[in-house]
């Protein structure tokens, strides 16, 4: 059966933090997959992508972006 459970790494080992939601017993073999929450980080990186931009240019990277025809180099895709 698949099931997250939140935990922390101390010392060379994974605690969870809430031990009453761990239904495993002692000794069981388990496979644990890492999530290090690294999303808020790339977040935070794309949400500074427009900084110190004028609102001009920031207007005409949107309208390239959307113009579909630039990314294959033949223009606009109207």
């Amino acid at each position: 059966m698949k099931h997250a459970i939140d935990a922390i790494y101390e010392n060379g080992t994974f605690r969870p933090i809430q031990r009453d939601a761990v239904a495993i017993a002692d000794g069981q073999r388990v496979r644990i997959t890492v999530d290090d929450e690294c999303e808020p980080e790339a977040l935070r990186l794309v949400m500074s992508v427009y900084d110190g931009l004028s609102d001009k240019d920031i207007y005409e990277i949107e309208q390239i972006a959307l113009d579909r025809g630039n990314f294959f180099g033949v223009g606009s895709a109207d």
